[in-house]
C-alpha cells in the first residue's frame, strides 16, 4: 500500500513540475556566410538542397523525401518518412528579401506544429549573417518534461547545420 501512495506522489509531482515548466521553446542561432545574401538565400529556399545541409535529414540519408512545388516559392514542399527522423514537413510560407518562414510539422513520433524562420543580413563585403530561429509548443505534461532535453538537440543541431550551410555555400 505504501508503494501505491508513493507512486501516485511522484505522478502527481512530474504533473505539477511540467505544469510550472515553459509551455513553448525556441532556439535561435547565428553565423556569418562569405556570400551574398542572395546566394545564400537560394540555399535555403530550395528545398532540393535541404539534405545537403541539414543534420536533421542527414541523420537517415535512407528516409523516404519528396518534395513538390516551386524552388523559392510559397508552398515548397519538403516531406519525410524515416525509421529514426519519423514522419513531417516543411513548408515554405513566405519569402521576402531579408526573410524566409517555413512551417514546421512533425507527425510521427509525436504530432505538433513550429515555425522555423530565417533572416538574412547583408554582413561586410558579399557577407551574409544568416541567423536560423525555431520555435513551437511544448505540450503537456511530456513536452514540457523534455523541453530542456529538446532544447539542447536542437541547439546542436543548428549549430551544426550552419556550420554545414557555410561550407556549401563558401565551397
Amino acid at each position: 500500500m505504501i508503494f501505491v501512495y508513493i507512486f501516485a506522489s511522484l505522478v502527481v509531482l512530474l504533473l505539477l513540475i511540467a505544469f510550472i515548466l515553459p509551455s513553448s521553446y525556441t532556439v535561435e542561432k547565428n553565423t556569418i556566410i562569405k556570400k551574398p545574401t542572395a546566394e545564400v538565400m537560394k540555399r535555403i529556399g530550395n528545398l532540393n538542397e535541404y539534405a545537403s545541409w541539414n543534420p536533421w535529414a542527414q541523420m537517415e540519408p535512407g528516409a523516404t523525401k519528396t518534395i513538390t512545388g516551386t524552388p523559392g516559392q510559397p508552398g515548397h514542399k519538403y516531406e519525410w518518412l524515416g525509421k529514426k527522423i519519423g514522419m513531417g514537413s516543411l513548408t515554405l510560407l513566405s519569402i521576402d528579401d531579408k526573410h524566409i518562414n517555413f512551417d514546421l510539422q512533425f507527425i510521427k513520433p509525436w504530432k505538433t506544429l513550429a515555425k522555423d524562420n530565417w533572416l538574412f543580413e547583408n554582413w561586410g563585403n558579399d557577407e551574409t549573417k544568416v541567423t536560423w530561429q525555431n520555435s513551437g509548443p511544448l505540450p503537456w505534461p511530456m513536452a514540457r518534461l523534455m523541453g530542456p532535453l529538446i532544447s539542447k538537440n536542437l541547439n546542436h543541431q543548428f549549430v551544426t547545420g550552419l556550420e554545414n550551410l557555410k561550407k556549401l555555400c563558401e565551397g
